[in-house]
């Protein structure tokens, strides 16, 4: 990244932002939010090095995969933007709706520990799978996603502004192997048609 980043500079193209995307194990300890650290130590120099060019910081954020992997202590409704379930971080007082905010602000609480605390963070990915395991259906992805459209406009409850998000994805690969809902996160089907019906 350093030398990418150096590369454009003397090229003349240092307007040009780089950074690079995470998935969400790379945050240990994320509950509660405020507790959230980054699992590997050579995070704290990529972080540093986004605070020093003004680049965000790029997470994948898949609230359906913490459900997923533990529906006992996660509720449905919390995981897909329903009320319903308030959780209070006791280290900070912040009370939270949605497991997607809970999740974001870990990523934040990451970056402060970091010494990074001005980094942006952008959801590179998240959605929720329409079909082929557990709780992934078309009403979840729904109910998913529009709750997700809705609601990034407001930020989260550590960081008040809009939460720049991209949904994954456009279409479901109905060819691609591994896990059976890695097929069906889409909003569309390859043939063009709707997933399910969703207003943006």
């Amino acid at each position: 990244m350093r030398n990418l980043n150096a590369a454009l500079s003397a090229a003349g193209l240092g307007a040009i932002k780089v950074s690079t995307s995470i998935r969400f194990d790379a945050v240990a300890n994320s509950f509660p939010p405020s507790a959230g650290v980054f699992a590997q130590s050579y995070m704290t120099d990529v972080a540093r090095l986004l605070a020093s060019t003004g680049a965000p910081l790029l997470a994948n954020v898949y609230p359906y995969f913490a459900y997923r992997d533990n529906p006992r202590d996660i509720s449905l409704n919390y995981a897909t933007f329903q009320p319903g379930t308030t959780v209070r971080d006791q280290n900070n007082g912040l009370t939270y709706t949605c497991l997607f905010d809970a999740m974001v602000d870990a990523v934040y609480a990451a970056l402060e520990k970091a010494g990074a605390p001005g980094v942006k963070v952008v959801i590179s990915e998240s959605g929720w799978p329409s079909a082929g395991g557990f709780a992934a259906s078309p009403d979840n992805a729904r109910t998913y996603n529009q709750g997700l459209i809705n609601h990034v406009g407001g930020g989260t409850p550590k960081k008040r502004e809009a939460l720049e998000t991209y949904i994954f994805a456009m279409f479901n690969e109905n060819q691609k192997t591994g896990d059976p809902t890695e097929r069906s996160f889409g909003l569309f089907n390859p043939d063009k048609s709707p997933a399910y019906a969703i207003q943006f």
